[in-house]
């Protein structure tokens, strides 16, 4: 019999529980990484973004 879905497969498992906690320690570490990138860039680096839609500056490539 083929499982129709993910709770039939893992519902199966003996390790259910570790998988989750290996799943869990993937993604905090993923979401840890992105914070640590995001917080150890200079400012310097966003405040350009954070400005670019206060100027005017219009050139012939946006005009939509």
């Amino acid at each position: 019999m083929i499982p129709q879905n993910v709770k039939e497969i893992l519902g199966n498992s003996e390790n259910v529980g570790f998988l989750q906690t290996i799943a869990m320690l993937f993604f905090l570490v993923f979401f840890l990484g992105i914070v640590y990138y995001v917080f150890s860039r200079p400012k310097k680096h966003y405040d350009e973004e954070a400005n670019a839609p206060l100027q005017d500056d219009i050139t012939e490539d946006n005009n939509f």
